[in-house]
């Protein structure tokens, strides 16, 4: 079984037993929990309230460049903001989707969630606030909240426990309370500045109203997810690729940067629409943006920064965006049983054990090369990874 050691006030997993000898079969697996055991040694806060510092080493320079300006941005804290701590909440539900390791789903109620309350904010309608609630107040992200809802969705498609599902409902009610009829619909980024609609709130918005359905069965998250869908694809699509651009603002201008993470949770609605309604042109959606995807994400074969690559190649983003466009492949690979994008990620996450990891097992952002620097690090790219070997292990 899997056990928890309580230490310097954050539960750290470590294997033993029967239930060791089982998991020690598969390698990814294995990753994945010793990567969170690194994380909870390195980046754990010894005060009892289970957070995480944002970067390790740790010092007083780190400075949050995510959010968007305004004054928390310009803040040196002593805890991660809710963003990085999120990770936590995916990577050990991905890894309690594969293990149903009752001491996992234990450590998840008696750690990650009580630790996940100190950013809880009671301005109505509730939700999670950027930082925590025992400094002053904090602007909302939909997008940080949409994370949290769908994490708690599949908590509860997996364990049938209505707690998460009642959490789950709670977070959509703030993340809806975002969308209104400019532009024609869509949810904003910010609470506090209402200036533009982001693919990384309405794509991931989209997966969470079809987990919601799977749970519910009220059609209501069906027909959402479908208006939000098109949405999406109408404003915020380069028909050219069929990638998708990072934003469009108030005025219908459109910041055209594609990150991995906004096309890989739009393959993950088609590929979800597809299963659910099993109408064909939701999953063709899914293959041409994953076909582009390969292509804009990835060095081709022979291409990488040392041509000898007998794979795709990551390019250099953050983990944590390049994990959650892993979520899309996955997903498409279970509705069609194409597994070239997932070979890919196998074949780059078993270089990136052998040799993105610095001298404390930390891993580096640099997929081309053997980067093994001992440089900060930032504590989401870290949870991503084990998210992905989680992921992976039951593939």
């Amino acid at each position: 079984m899997i056990k928890q050691i309580v230490g310097a006030g954050i539960a750290v997993l470590i294997t033993t037993g029967l239930y060791a000898q089982k998991i020690t079969e598969n390698p990814e697996y294995v990753r994945a929990t010793k990567s969170l055991s690194i994380i909870e040694k390195l980046y754990g806060v010894p005060d009892g309230q289970h957070l995480y510092r944002e970067v390790y080493p740790f010092d007083n320079t780190y400075n949050a460049n995510y959010l968007g300006g305004g004054e928390n941005e310009k803040k040196s804290n002593p805890y991660s903001y809710l963003w990085p701590f999120s990770g936590s909440l995916s990577a050990y539900t991905a890894l309690l989707e594969q293990s149903n390791d009752p001491q996992i789903k234990e450590h998840i109620d008696k750690v990650v969630l009580p630790g996940l309350e100190n950013y809880y904010d009671k301005r109505q309608p509730a939700a999670y606030a950027s930082y925590v609630n025992s400094a002053p107040k904090s602007d909302r992200f939909y997008d940080d909240n949409v994370w949290l809802g769908i994490d708690f969705a599949d908590l509860y498609l997996h364990t049938k426990d209505p707690i998460y599902l009642e959490k789950s409902k709670e977070i959509w009610t703030f993340v809806a309370s975002g969308m209104d009829d400019k532009l024609g619909g869509g949810i904003y980024w910010c609470e506090q500045r209402k200036e533009s609609k982001n693919t990384c709130s309405n794509a991931p918005a989209v997966v969470y109203l079809l987990k919601l359905y799977q749970a519910t069965s009220e059609k209501q998250y069906l027909t959402q997810a479908i208006d939000l869908y098109n949405w999406t694809m109408k404003n915020l699509e380069d028909p050219a690729d069929h990638l998708y651009w990072d934003n469009i603002n108030l005025k219908g201008g459109v910041e055209k940067t594609k990150y991995p993470y906004n096309t890989g949770q739009m393959i993950q609605a088609g590929a979800l629409l597809y299963k659910i309604t099993k109408e064909e042109h939701y999953l063709k959606d899914a293959q041409a943006s994953a076909k582009s995807a390969l292509g804009y994400f990835f060095y081709a074969v022979d291409n990488g920064a040392d041509k000898t690559s007998v794979y795709p190649v990551l390019k250099k983003s953050d983990n944590w965006f390049i994990a959650v466009m892993m979520r899309g492949f996955v997903e498409l690979y279970h509705q069609d049983q194409d597994k070239q994008f997932v070979n890919a990620f196998q074949s780059n996450l078993n270089h990136a054990w052998k040799s993105m990891r610095d001298k404390n097992g930390l891993f580096g952002t640099d997929w081309t090369a053997n980067a093994k620097s001992t440089d900060q690090k930032w504590l989401l790219n870290q949870f991503a990874i084990a998210e992905m070997y989680a992921r992976l292990s039951k593939l």
